[in-house]
């Protein structure tokens, strides 16, 4: 059956490619051996709308086009359907093939598999491997959220949604009404840059705290959407990455290695404890909440009073 279909559809783009005029659908169906098997006339108007809409899937551009006298016709011009040679380097063979994996633990294995096809098809060299990688370590982002899918497609098609959001220091979610950016990867974690509609402002939303579906709405965008580098300063600000002043906290000895990076000073307490000077910025709470019990904020006050109000709604559940 698989066969026979991948002859069919390779008999109707041919058909479509080599006409120089639109051919009405009664002409392919007498040029498509395939179609002339069809039951009745509703059973080839299915398979052939099928078809077309699996080339499209597979990059064939079909134009439709009606003549004079209302008939509708379809064909594949070569100009359009045609690529420039494509060349990628190193670096941006280990990006494709970094955003190819990304997209198979997302469930869009088959999108990312037929993408690397025409990418192929359009002249990539066959010795550019976008899957591998020449190195000892291999660069990973995990995809776990189910919210990650339908957000992606969101910003790709540019459509406001509605989900259920949980802050850090809530013990209940509430509706957002985001108009989606971009998706970023922080620290094992994805995030979504967007505008809050009903805040009026550009908001970050973590999505391991979005509970429920992800609805879309019909409705077009009110904000304008930055540019990329933009949106990523603001996923790293409310990631966390945004420092202006210092805190001091207790870390027990060979816990929180990546507070240890960050710390500008270390001063060993006994115990079983060391006093850590890190920079404090925007989502500093939130972080420090991860390694819970191996962490005490010192000081300072706000920063010690968002990490307990977080571990407290962490309790409530």
């Amino acid at each position: 059956m698989a066969i026979a279909k991948a002859e069919r559809l390779m008999n109707l783009a041919l058909c479509l490619l080599g006409t120089r005029r639109p051919l009405s659908k009664r002409e392919l169906r007498e040029s498509v051996e395939a179609y002339l098997e069809a039951a009745s006339d509703d059973a080839f108007n299915r398979m052939f709308e099928r078809d077309k809409d699996d080339l499209r899937e597979l990059g064939l551009v079909i134009e439709t086009v009606e003549n004079l006298d209302g008939e509708v016709g379809y064909l594949a011009r070569r100009d359009s359907n045609r690529l420039p040679p494509i060349t990628l380097d190193a670096e941006e063979a280990a990006a494709l093939g970094l955003a190819a994996k990304v997209w198979q633990q997302a469930r869009l294995a088959g999108a990312a598999s037929g993408a690397l096809q025409k990418l192929r098809a359009a002249g990539l060299p066959e010795d550019v491997d976008p899957y591998g990688f020449h190195s000892a370590l291999e660069p990973r982002i995990p995809v776990h959220e189910a919210a990650f899918e339908p957000l992606m497609l969101a910003c790709r098609d540019r459509r406001p949604v509605v989900f259920d959001y949980r802050k850090a220091n809530a013990a209940q979610p509430e509706p957002r009404n985001v108009e989606p950016w971009a998706l970023e990867c922080w620290r094992g974690h994805w995030y979504l840059a967007g505008w809050d509609r009903d805040r009026g402002a550009e908001r970050v939303f973590r999505l391991s705290r979005i509970t429920g579906k992800v609805r879309s709405r019909g409705s077009r965008y009110t904000a304008p959407v930055p540019d990329v580098v933009t949106v990523r300063e603001t996923v790293a600000s409310w990631a966390g990455e945004s420092a202006d002043r210092s805190a001091r906290i207790r870390l027990r000895t060979d816990a929180g290695y990546p507070l240890r990076v960050k710390a500008t000073s270390v001063r060993e307490l006994g115990g079983g404890w060391e006093e850590l000077e890190i920079p404090y910025g925007h989502g500093l709470d939130a972080w420090l909440v991860e390694f819970g019990a191996d962490v005490v904020v010192l000081e300072p006050a706000e920063l010690r009073a968002g990490v307990v109000d977080r571990l407290r709604a962490v309790a409530k559940g």
